[in-house]
């Protein structure tokens, strides 16, 4: 298909400066699991024009319940095997990846280009270090995390906090425990309203 007539077919239904602002845009993304990988449909699916993926993990079967991957990539670098995807969803993003774990010494080279990061990881610790190095790093840019999304239901729970440039959205209380596992519906409520909040913050800024 002529590229600029799957241009039209994909975005042309778009708000015109909105899609402008999404296509300049950056966005970091940490982690490629769960809330990662739905992140990063959504936001290309948009037209969001670069997204920066870390995660050293490799795509396994029981990442198939609820992440963006498929049997036949069970194996590969989830980041390799993510930009695969998205690339079949549009053709226009242009995905850079990074097959490493994110420290508080890589973040800056990893991400220092980025508009806005999403937090997108597993572990307490690791949600940590990510705030707290990019707010050092970057007091002025905002970060998207994510807290409480095991389970599955009650839908009321799940809200935003902000702590100025910082936002969390989850329901704040349920831990990934025995009998009780991230399900696909829920993990990916949050994983949108993550890229839905990216979004409309990318719309009010003048991106990097």
């Amino acid at each position: 298909m002529n590229r600029h007539i799957l241009y039209q077919d994909l975005f042309g239904g778009h708000d015109p400066e909105l899609l402008a602002k999404w296509q300049k845009a950056t966005v970091g993304i940490a982690g490629a699991g769960g809330l990662g990988s739905n992140v990063a449909l959504a936001l290309t699916r948009a037209g969001v024009g670069k997204l920066i993926i870390a995660d050293f993990d490799v795509v396994a079967t029981t990442n198939l319940n609820r992440q963006q991957y498929f049997l036949e990539q069970v194996g590969r670098l989830k980041v390799e095997a993510l930009k695969e995807t998205l690339g079949r969803s549009n053709p226009f993003v242009e995905v850079i990846t990074c097959p490493e774990r994110i420290t508080p010494f890589n973040l800056a080279q990893f991400y220092g280009s980025a508009d806005i990061l999403i937090e997108a990881f597993d572990l307490a610790e690791e949600k940590q270090m990510l705030i707290e190095t990019w707010q050092a790093l970057y007091p002025d840019r905002y970060i998207i995390a994510a807290s409480g999304l095991a389970g599955v239901g009650k839908n009321e729970l799940i809200h935003t906090e902000r702590f100025g440039r910082l936002f969390i959205i989850g329901d704040g209380v349920s831990e990934l425990t025995e009998g009780i596992s991230p399900i696909s519906a829920r993990v990916a409520v949050v994983a949108n309203m993550q890229a839905n909040l990216c979004l409309e913050l990318l719309a009010r800024l003048e991106v990097l």
